[in-house]
């Protein structure tokens, strides 16, 4: 089992310090390769967020984000879902977001699992960038 978390800058200043997003996801697929939150079949997906920090200069909020799904876009999608998408997302973020970073601001910080042959809990570290 992956444990895994992951920080992210999205546009917006994030009301609540954390919670929970908890959207079904399925292929739009007439606009492949992109992702859809839907009700009626979409599969379970459940994100958890916490503010880290609110840059209200740049109108930008710190996130980290601790998926315990592993769909497919998942945290694109839940963040633009909740009206906060991910700085330089060109899939989920209008046009003025996607251009405002030089990169994605969503990075893998810390990935965890039990090695499958020694039973130790493996942890990959790694600060993100920006």
């Amino acid at each position: 089992r992956v444990q895994k978390h992951y920080i992210a800058i999205v546009d917006g200043l994030v009301k609540s310090s954390q919670g929970t997003i908890a959207l079904p996801l399925i292929a739009d697929w007439p606009n492949r390769p992109l992702q859809k939150v839907c009700f009626e079949t979409g599969k379970p997906a459940k994100t958890e967020y916490e503010v880290l920090e609110r840059e209200r200069a740049n109108n930008r909020t710190r996130l980290k984000l601790t998926p315990h799904t592993g769909r497919s876009h998942q945290l694109r999608v839940h963040t633009a879902e909740i009206g906060h998408p991910i700085i330089g997302c060109d899939m989920y973020a209008p046009d003025e977001v996607c251009t405002a970073g030089e990169r994605l601001f969503l990075h893998a910080e810390c990935i965890s699992f039990t090695h499958p042959f020694t039973e130790k809990i493996f942890r990959l570290n790694n600060k993100p960038e920006f």
